[in-house]
Formats: C-alpha cells, structure tokens, sequence
C-alpha cells in the first residue's frame, strides 16, 4: 500500500532542474523568442498609403501574406550581397581556420618556448570590439595615414580582402583557444607511444593530433560560417572611408538600409527572415554532410 506523501518529494525533486532552468528560459523567451515572433509577424504586413500619405490614419498596416517573401527573394542586390558575402566567407573561412590550427599545433607542440605570452597575444585581438578594430585598420588603409604607403587597400578590386584581414586577424585567435584547449584534453601517453615508435612533431600533427581535432574543427567552422553570413560590423564601418562599399554590400546591410534609411520594415523583416533560413540551411546542412566525423553517427 503506498504510503501519504510519498511522490511528493519526487515530484519537488523533479521541478529542480526546471528552476534552474527557468532565467534562461525567461531571458531566451524575451530576447530571442519574442523578436523572431514579431519579425515573422511584421513579414507579413505591408505599409497601405491612402491620399498623399499625410495627416493621421493616411499610413495603415494590411496583411501582405507572402507578397513580401517573394520581394525578397526576387530582389538582384540581395543575391549580389550574397555573391560578395560568398567571396569574402571563402577567405576568410580558409585563412583563420587554418592559421587557428597552425597556432593550436605550435603551442601544443614539445619544448614550446613562451607558450603562454604567445596565446594571450594570439587571442588578444579577439578581446577588442569589432568596430574599434575595423576602424583601427581603416586609418591603418589610408593613403596618407598608412604606414604600409599609398596602397589603395580600400579600392574596388581590394576591399573584399582589406575586410577579410580585419576579420581573420580578429576571429583567428579564438578559434585557436578552441582547437588548443581540445588538445590539452588529449591525455599526453598517446604523444610518448608515437615518439617511442619514431614519430616526429609534424608525424604526430599530422596523424594523431589532426584526426582528434575535426569534431573540434567541424565546430569551430559552422560557427564562422554563421558570422560571416551575418557580416556587417566591417563593411559598415569601413563605408565612410571609401566609395567602393554600398549600402547593400552585404545582405543585413540591405536589411538596414531597408528597415531603418527607407523606413520599410515590412521587406526588411521578410529579408531577415530569408536571411535566417538560408543561414539554418547551410549551417545544418554542413553538419549533416559531415556529422559522422563530428558526433560519431552514420
């Protein structure tokens, strides 16, 4: 016979976790949950303009249902933001994942000198925000102000890589902390058994320290894919300095320059919501592609 009482202390013992849970709950629902509602919401309104469009009640919000989406994705400068964004993710994708790895390897290599003075100044750069960055390396881009000559750095045929120098130098050292703290966790009597056996440090790189780090690497790319699809600090930034970056160089500047220069936040939601499906897209399309690498599965 069951006992008064009894689930009574399973039951309290099982909302815990629930508890603990609840101020992310709370602050996901407010900050995330909510504005992702209302952008979906306001993606599917138009602005109706009655008259002259002046006086109270000559602007009014009408159900547009998927009038906007089609906008959006009919829209040539958004995919031109796209192709450009394509060009600069390439680069910079390539470049600080591989100087991340190559810095994770020397640091974690035997009889490393000055390891830690040579990670905090390979991280440090991370730590400064990234406008103060992009507009430190604006000035450095001048003709005039530059110490590297007259080179025109932020010429049309040189931009694209000017911005993805900012972003390499600024996102490499912390893909590095990650690719260098997975290799700390590796116990260190895999490393003696390969020297033993004859291995040097670039035979132990290449075949013990590499095929442990790709879940780490797979990670760490995903993760830079969706910045750079996201990339907006730079090229916004460095637009006062020159004439070759428009206003719609890449897509959330289209959104910007939509919701907040035109005043049509309707199209700027649909856009920002085609953005983020693409974004889901490629990124969970990437890791299915290569998830028995990342998560072990078939």
């Amino acid at each position: 016979m069951r006992r008064p009482g009894k689930g009574a202390p399973t039951r309290r013992a099982g909302a815990v976790p629930y508890l603990f849970l609840a101020p992310a709950m709370v602050l996901f629902t407010l900050f995330m949950a909510l504005p992702i509602g209302y952008t979906a919401y306001l993606s599917l309104r138009r602005t109706k303009v009655s008259g002259l469009g002046l006086g109270p009640g000559a602007r009014t919000e009408v159900f547009a249902g998927l009038g906007n989406y089609a906008a959006a994705i009919g829209d040539g400068e958004l995919w031109a933001g796209w192709l450009r964004v394509l060009g600069y993710g390439a680069l910079v994708l390539a470049l600080m994942l591989g100087l991340a790895l190559v810095f994770a390897l020397m640091l974690d290599a035997a009889h490393v000198r000055l390891a830690r003075i040579t990670r905090i100044s390979i991280y440090l750069p991370y730590a400064v925000p990234g406008v103060a960055a992009t507009l430190m390396w604006g000035f450095l881009y001048l003709p005039g102000l530059s110490p590297f000559g007259d080179h025109p750095f932020l010429s049309a045929g040189l931009v694209t890589f000017s911005m993805a120098n900012v972003a390499v130098w600024g996102g490499t050292g912390f893909n590095m902390l990650v690719l260098y703290t997975n290799l700390r966790a590796v116990p260190r009597e895999y490393y003696e058994a390969a020297r033993i056996d004859g291995a040097g440090e670039l035979g132990i790189a290449l075949r013990i320290k590499i095929p442990i780090l790709v879940p780490a690497i797979i990670l760490t790319t995903v993760f830079s894919v969706v910045a750079t699809i996201q990339v907006f600090t730079e090229p916004t930034t460095l637009r006062p300095l020159t004439n070759t970056i428009s206003s719609t160089w890449s897509p959330l500047m289209k959104v910007y320059r939509d919701a907040f220069v035109t005043g049509d936040l309707p199209s700027a939601a649909a856009t920002s919501m085609v953005i983020a499906g693409i974004s889901l897209v490629v990124s969970f399309g990437f890791l299915r592609i290569v998830k028995n690498h990342a998560f072990g599965e078939g």
